[in-house]
Parts: structure tokens; C-alpha cells; sequence
């Protein structure tokens, strides 16, 4: 393996061991989501995928996720971890691809905007048909008991649709947009450092 491989591997390792850390820093924001909560894990991802590539960036997420079973282990039977996965992967994926293909600040612009909206949408259909069932299934509860958990903390979310549009939507929306924000501020400054290492 050459040595440049080598630094990019380690430099990934790093940014996901970052990526774990940030998660420590979290906060809820139970009136949109009292299942989920905000931390700048995504910041080394994306960060370090538009450096590194897209594989870059699954190794930084799946060394993230290592090491939150490993010191934390699961609290969802694993399907937190799983929904991690994906929209992490939905997020920085389609920017790291349109920036690949358009550097330059405009690019990074719109690959954020797509990867942040991709995320949303992604999450709607996973929460919806993937994630919360097989919660449901395995913690042996129902959606109306979801909801209700819901409703205890934003009383206008009644229905599936309410919990979307006023929870799922929201809260990824807004921990999309903080993500990219910072991003597009801090990547330069940070860039130039970690590029002469893997050189």
C-alpha cells in the first residue's frame, strides 16, 4: 500500500475518531423530535469527504459508528446506528459528488443544498417504513404509543403526517442547514492542513 493510501486511511480514521467526539457535545430539540438530538458529528464527514472522496467519507462515518458501539453501545437495538448510517450517507454523498465535479463556492453551495434535501427526504421515508417499525417491532410497540410520545411535547403532532411534517422534516432541516453553514465557512481554513498531510 503506498504511503499516500496510508495517509488517507489514517486521516479518515481520524476524522471518524473527531466525528465520535462531536457526538458527545449533543442536544435535543424534544419539541420537534424527542427521539433524536443535534450534535456536529457531520461536520469531519462532510468535511473530510469533500477532501478525501466518497469512500473517504464512509470510513469516516463507519469508524464514527464503531466507536460509539464500542464505548456506548446501542440504545435503539441498533436502529439509531442504522439511521445514522443512512442519513449520513445521504447527506454527504451527493455533495461531496456535485462538489467533485464543481469546485468552486457556488458548487459547494448547491452540493450542500442537495445533500441536505436528499437527507430530509431520506429520513421521511426511513422513519416512516424502515426505522420506527422495526423500533416498534422490537421494543413491542405501536405507532399510536410513538405519537403519543410525540404529542406530549408538540401538541400538533397527531398523525403520521404531523409527526413528518412537524417533527421529521424540522429537525433534519435544521441540523442540515447549521452542518452546511459551518461547512461552507471553515472548510477552506481547515482544508489546506489536512491535504498536505495526505500528499
Amino acid at each position: 500500500m503506498k504511503n499516500s493510501s496510508i495517509r488517507v486511511i489514517s486521516m479518515a480514521a481520524i476524522m471518524g475518531a473527531v466525528a465520535f467526539v462531536l457526538q458527545y457535545f449533543s442536544f435535543s430539540i424534544p419539541v420537534l423530535s424527542p427521539f433524536a438530538s443535534f450534535d456536529f458529528s457531520a461536520l469531519p464527514e462532510i468535511v473530510g469527504g469533500f477532501i478525501l472522496g466518497p469512500l473517504g467519507a464512509i470510513l469516516i462515518i463507519v469508524v464514527k459508528l464503531g466507536l460509539i458501539l464500542v464505548f456506548k453501545g446501542t440504545s435503539s437495538m441498533f436502529t439509531g446506528e442504522v439511521q445514522n448510517f443512512i442519513l449520513s450517507c445521504a447527506y454527504v454523498l451527493p455533495a461531496i459528488l456535485y462538489y467533485r465535479k464543481n469546485r468552486t463556492k457556488k458548487g459547494a453551495i448547491i452540493g450542500l443544498t442537495l445533500g441536505s434535501l436528499l437527507s430530509v427526504f431520506i429520513a421521511i421515508f426511513t422513519n416512516l417504513y424502515l426505522i420506527f417499525p422495526a423500533y416498534i417491532y422490537l421494543y413491542g410497540m405501536s405507532w399510536e404509543s410513538i405519537l403519543g410520545i410525540c404529542n406530549a411535547v408538540n401538541p400538533l403532532i397527531s398523525t403520521k403526517l404531523t409527526f413528518v411534517a412537524f417533527s421529521v422534516i424540522p429537525f433534519n432541516l435544521i441540523s442540515r442547514a447549521v452542518s452546511s453553514v459551518i461547512t461552507f465557512f471553515l472548510y477552506k481554513r481547515i482544508s489546506n492542513p489536512i491535504k498536505k498531510f495526505i500528499q
